[in-house]
């Protein structure tokens, strides 16, 4: 019997965890090879990131609805980047696991040198900085207006998108203790080193 009931445990471990797993690591691929698609459902499901520091050329940010596989509306900013430098990077998503209880996956890395992204749109929920400086800044600035910073093709063609309503761009960026709660992250190109992934037992978000 306690034979049996182990096989049951790890079954429904398999069965919740593993497919998130397997969503981050196909996320972190694809994200490396460019191969993303601009426009996708997503899961709904909220996950962690935070970065010491996060250094934009070409920003802009923006208001868009995601929608999640089951059909939800899920409102977000929209934070965009044609290049960014990214040192100290985590990420964290937690699952709640029958009878093993919470399972978080985190990711870590660019710790010695910053992870690389191009083309970059973190879609979140909620946004917290220490400390941001811009260069060459327009606050206010109609969505359909945006140069400076990239909007994604996909983001332009949706019904949600307000070609007249509120955005912010700037040439660069600094952001510093940057903490971020996000529904999606996707790039064009994603360079992480010293990518560290790894389960913990427990609570152990990023945030």
């Amino acid at each position: 019997m306690p034979h049996r009931a182990g096989r049951t445990r790890w079954r429904r471990f398999a069965a919740i965890l593993v497919p998130s797993v397997a969503a981050c690591a196909a996320l972190g691929i694809a994200m490396a090879q460019g191969a993303l698609a601009a426009s996708f459902l997503i899961s709904g499901q909220r996950f962690q990131v935070t970065a010491d520091a996060l250094t934009i050329r070409g920003f802009s940010l923006y208001s868009m609805v995601d929608v999640s596989r089951r059909g939800e509306a899920v409102p977000v900013l929209v934070t965009g980047a044609g290049h960014a430098a990214i040192s100290g990077l985590c990420q964290s998503v937690t699952v709640d696991v029958p009878v093993l209880g919470p399972q978080t996956l985190k990711l870590t890395g660019g710790n010695e040198r910053p992870a690389e992204a191009s083309n970059m749109f973190l879609d979140a929920t909620f946004e917290s900085v220490g400390q941001a400086n811009f260069n060459g800044i327009d606050i206010g600035i109609a969505q359909g207006e945006i140069t400076k910073g990239p909007v994604s093709p996909g983001d332009r063609d949706a019904r949600s998108f307000d070609p007249n309503g509120f955005a912010q761009q700037a040439e660069s960026a600094t952001l510093t203790d940057v903490h971020v709660t996000a529904v999606a992250i996707s790039a064009g190109t994603f360079n992480v080193p010293g990518l560290h992934v790894q389960i913990q037992q427990g609570r152990h978000e990023c945030l």
